[in-house]
């Protein structure tokens, strides 16, 4: 992959399992062959403890990224915590779409239960709420604005 950059904003991201089979010394020398590789960032899957983010970060001197993911072997630092041990990169990978599907199984248990949804609407947002969100007003106009060049010519 690092051969095959073109592109010098392009981060090349080495993922290492092996602090669970072969320790953290040798998940660290792992890492480090893959920055002398060229590897831009590390990122050491299933790190229990912040004292050992702290070595990563010391040994591999690139960015460690932390992979906060509910219900894994990591447990939920703060990124605050995390900062602490030297980790520039905090990935939550599933959070929201645990959140959603949690969410989406309510709501359609109240449906199935009650025949409608009103007994969930507080769990759901809204379009205004969406559209604030997305800034769609903005998008809108501008979709406009390029139309009417479109037409113009």
């Amino acid at each position: 992959a690092v051969d095959a950059k073109t592109d010098p904003d392009f981060v090349v991201m080495a993922r290492t399992d092996a602090l669970a089979v072969e320790g953290l010394e040798r998940a660290i020398e792992r890492a480090i062959a893959c920055v002398e590789a060229g590897a831009d960032a590390v990122f050491p899957e299933a790190i229990p403890e912040l004292s050992m983010y702290r070595k990563f970060a010391e040994g591999v001197k690139v960015p460690v990224l932390a992979n906060i993911t509910e219900f894994g072997e990591t447990p939920l630092f703060t990124l605050q915590e995390l900062r602490s041990a030297q980790v520039a990169i905090a990935l939550y990978p599933l959070s929201a779409f645990r959140a959603m599907n949690a969410a989406a199984l309510k709501v359609y248990n109240a449906i199935r239960r009650e025949g409608t949804q009103k007994s969930v609407l507080e769990l759901m947002q809204t379009r205004a709420d969406l559209y604030e969100t997305l800034d769609y007003h903005a998008y809108e106009r501008k979709l406009d604005e390029l139309f009417a060049k479109e037409k113009s010519k």
